[in-house]
Formats: C-alpha cells, structure tokens, sequence
C-alpha cells in the first residue's frame, strides 16, 4: 500500500521497516510530540516515540489484535498493551490461562514471554484521543497482514470492534454480515477461528461491562480452539 515494500521473510525485516514509517503525518507528529512532553508521573522516563511492533512467539497459534498504542503505555515503554491499565488488565489473564509466563507487563526488559501468543495493534502508533482516522487505520493494515501471512495463526482474538472489522477487511469478508458480541465466534477462511472480546479498556473494565470471569473465558476458549484443532 502506498508504495511500501513489505514482501519480507522475517519478522525482524518487517518491524526494522515498520519503525521507519512516516505514512501518517498526524500520528507521527502526536507520537514525538507526547514523547518530548510526556506525563508528569514519567517524566524520568525515555519515552519510545516510534511506531510499535507487535510482540510475542513467532510460532503463535493465536493471534491477538488490539487497537493502537496509548499515548502514555506503549508509545512509553515500545511494547504492545505494556504501562497502562489496559494491560494491567490483559495480562494476569494471559497468565492465567498459561499463555504468558508473569502477570505484569512494565517495560521492554521485564522477562515477560509469550507462548503460543502474539499481539499486534491495527494502527501502529499513538493517535490523539485514542481514535485514528480510517486513512491512518487503512495505512497500517498491511503490516498487520503480513504479520499474519508470516506466523499463520489458527485462532485471531480481537479486542474490540474495531479489530474485529479490520481482520475481516483483511480477509475481504462483509463486514455487515458478521455480528461482533463478547465470546462470539466466527469461521474465517483457511481454518482461522475469529473469537471477539470486548476491549480491555478502563472504560470497559472500571465500569463492569467486561469482567474478569467474562475475560477469562475468551482465553480458556482460545486455548481450547488450538488443542482441539
């Protein structure tokens, strides 16, 4: 798209790209910009300020897809869903399930490690008030798409709606013809299983509407898809 080059064979080829990208000028401003300010209680902090790459084992048999980078978490600490409360939320569940090997998610060199796991976002890099446009959405969608080409998951899990329609644009399915609910499950092509969870946000979880059990349902379904395939 838009005259990117992304027909790499690796994984480290495709992210020593990704974090070169300068696709979305808006974003790409808000990132350095929130990187130079930063927040009062990180201000110690060095700040990433750069596109974030996914993360996780490249032999992964599910796939977690999230929505962007907070401008405070991982645009902060370079990983996906690390120092913020979305995260904080995510990955005791992970743990729980046996698919990350510690509970806690603070920085790049926290020991954390993934099983069977691999979590990228749709957009790469932190937008203002958390929402990038379709243009920004649509620019990043192939770096997405060759992650996916690359590790072959069987089971994708996304975290909200806005993952969930991006997956099915990258399949080139109808969007309107696939009802997003938590736990809902759908057959994608090539054996893929698409299990929807609502978002990890302290919007969703400070208020009740996604739960701890409900959360550790998804990952128990998840596991469960890949041992029984």
């Amino acid at each position: 798209m838009m005259g990117m080059d992304l027909d790499k064979t690796t994984l480290t080829e495709l992210n020593q790209t990704l974090l070169t990208c300068q696709l979305c000028p808006r974003l790409a401003q808000w990132r350095q910009q929130v990187a130079r300010e930063k927040r009062r209680a990180y201000r110690d902090f060095e700040y990433w300020g750069k596109p974030v790459p996914g993360f996780g084992d490249p032999s992964a048999r599910i796939f977690i897809v999230g929505l962007a980078p907070g401008a405070h978490g991982s645009n902060r600490t370079g990983r996906q869903f690390t120092g913020d409360g979305s995260g904080d939320f995510l990955f005791p569940a992970l743990y729980r399930a046996g698919i990350a090997n510690q509970p806690t998610s603070s920085h790049l060199g926290d020991g954390l490690i993934l099983t069977n796991a691999y979590t990228a976002p749709v957009c790469r890099c932190a937008p203002p008030a958390n929402k990038p446009t379709p243009e920004e959405m649509r620019n990043c969608l192939p770096y997405l798409k060759q992650e996916l080409d690359l590790i072959k998951p069987t089971v994708l899990v996304a975290l909200g709606r806005i993952a969930f329609e991006n997956i099915l644009r990258l399949y080139n399915l109808p969007i309107k013809t696939f009802h997003f609910a938590h736990g809902a499950e759908h057959p994608l092509p090539q054996g893929v299983t698409l299990l929807c969870s609502y978002h990890p946000s302290q919007q969703n979880t400070l208020t009740g509407k996604l739960t701890i059990p409900m959360f550790d349902a998804i990952w128990q379904r998840a596991v469960s898809l890949v041992v029984d395939g």
